[in-house]
């Protein structure tokens, strides 16, 4: 009847520039709006990381455009959650410290209100 002769090297090429292309447009897109947060290093980086495993992992079975294509979508995800835990954290410590300048200019405040005040005391 009808035979489909499918050529493995013709579809891992097709596979790996899609995949390249898709990893490039967006790093392209996610630079576009100023600096990187460190949820989207985190995911730039799993990407990258996760495409050249999977690359790895795909070539022994003959398949590394496969095989990168979904190392860099895993690997995307595990960066931007590991990304997004260490931006909370530096959320976290930011308004920690914010909080630490509010205390030390109280504080400040209290030490020169309680000079004015022994100044103004009459010496017994």
């Amino acid at each position: 009847m009808f035979e489909m002769k499918i050529d493995v090297a013709s579809t891992n090429r097709v596979v790996g520039i899609f995949a390249t292309t898709a990893l490039l447009g967006a790093l392209v897109a996610g630079c576009a709006g100023g600096a990187l947060t460190t949820r989207e290093k985190g995911a730039g980086i799993g990407a990258l990381g996760g495409a050249a495993a999977g690359g790895i992992i795909g070539s022994a079975v003959h398949h590394p455009g496969a095989g990168a294509a979904i190392g860099s979508i895993l690997g995307l995800g595990a960066g931007a959650l590991i990304g997004d835990q260490l931006q909370g954290r530096e959320n976290q410590a930011a308004d920690q410290d914010q909080q630490v300048q509010r205390n030390q200019r109280e504080i400040e405040r209290q030490r020169t209100e309680l000079e004015d005040l022994n100044r103004r005391r009459p010496e017994y």
